[in-house]
């Protein structure tokens, strides 16, 4: 496990300790909604993959089935009170009434796209099931697109892993300071799949009628 890069060093120890597990564990209870660094371990699991101490697709399976458990689980959770959580419990990180009506007119608009979008970036990972739930989305919509969020999610790291290797190091520490830009990127990913979704719903019954 000392094989990790330096900045991925604080995981070794949990990785060695429960191998997938810690994995499964810590991405299950980030997008639970808790401040559990699971990206991180996915990253330097999947680093560990292409040395050969971990399969890669044991990995990848256990990775996307704690994202898909743990994001569910919380959409219930803000389905059936996570608005009054998020007021009562969120104001360390910002969160006001105006703040999440804000966070749920964005989603009304946006629809689902925002589920698979919100996987790439802190803070809104956490928080995205329960703001989903809390929005009233309905919940086979946000179980579809949250499958299909985490497969995309979980296989970027670990297919950037596995071609990248030591050098997606470079490319956490370059993402890190362009925050601002991915952000832009990832606004401009939503706004681009919603506007295509609504053009293709407006085609649809035209093509049918034909």
């Amino acid at each position: 496990m000392t094989s990790l890069p330096a900045i991925l060093q604080h995981a070794a120890p949990y990785l060695h300790e429960y191998g997938i597990w810690a994995v499964f564990i810590g991405l299950l209870l980030e997008t639970f909604g808790l401040p559990i660094p699971g990206e991180t371990l996915l990253i330097a699991a999947s680093l560990l993959a292409t040395q050969g101490h971990i399969q890669l697709p044991v990995l990848l399976a256990a990775a996307w089935l704690a994202a898909v458990l743990g994001d569910n689980l919380a959409f219930y959770l803000g389905r059936f009170g996570g608005r009054r959580l998020l007021l009562r419990y969120g104001t360390g990180i910002g969160i006001t009434r105006r703040r999440l009506s804000k966070m749920h007119r964005f989603y009304d608009r946006f629809g689902p796209e925002v589920v698979i979008v919100a996987r790439f970036f802190v803070i809104a990972r956490q928080l995205n099931g329960l703001v989903a739930g809390s929005s009233g989305m309905l919940p086979l919509r946000f179980f579809i697109y949250n499958v299909l969020g985490a497969a995309l999610w979980v296989g970027t790291w670990g297919m950037a892993a596995w071609f990248l290797g030591d050098h997606l190091v470079a490319l956490l520490a370059w993402v890190t300071h362009a925050a601002p830009i991915a952000l832009a990127i990832g606004a401009a990913v939503v706004l681009f799949i919603y506007l295509a979704r609504r053009r293709w719903l407006r085609l649809r019954p035209s093509s049918e009628t034909d």
